[in-house]
Formats: C-alpha cells, sequence, structure tokens
C-alpha cells in the first residue's frame, strides 16, 4: 500500500458515518463513469424488465430446492 494511500485510509476513518458513505458514493462514480442515481435508475429498468418477462411466463423458472440441491452437490 503506498503511503498517500494509507494515509487516505486513515484520515477517511476519522470521518462521521455519513461522511464516509459520501466518500464512497463519489468513489465509486469516479468508478463507473456514472452517477450512482444513474445507475440504479438503470438497475430499476432491467428490474422492471425481469419481472415483466417473468410475469408473461417467458423465464425458465427453478423450485429453489433443486438449486439448493444443485449447489449442495457442487460444492462437495
Amino acid at each position: 500500500m503506498s503511503a498517500l494511500l494509507a494515509e487516505l485510509e486513515q484520515k477517511a476513518c476519522t470521518l462521521l458515518p455519513e461522511e464516509r458513505a459520501q466518500l464512497v458514493e463519489v468513489l465509486l462514480e469516479s468508478l463507473h463513469g456514472s452517477s450512482l442515481s444513474e445507475i440504479e435508475a438503470e438497475w430499476e429498468q432491467e428490474i422492471e424488465k425481469r419481472v415483466a418477462s417473468f410475469d408473461r411466463g417467458e423465464l425458465k423458472t427453478y423450485l429453489a430446492e433443486d438449486v439448493f440441491a444443485e449447489a449442495r452437490r457442487m460444492t462437495q
């Protein structure tokens, strides 16, 4: 870890929780190139699209017990 990163981490930990949350949002936005509100809006559209597909019967569904059984099989 660079000295600058260590210093920033130390200073960030002294911020109030709300300030740390704001810092996280700023850093995430700098990585994604989009604001969090834009990302949330895109996710909302995706959720609506998937729910509509489910409601129309266009999605293949699986019983939870089958999914968990397969997960157990894969991890043993």
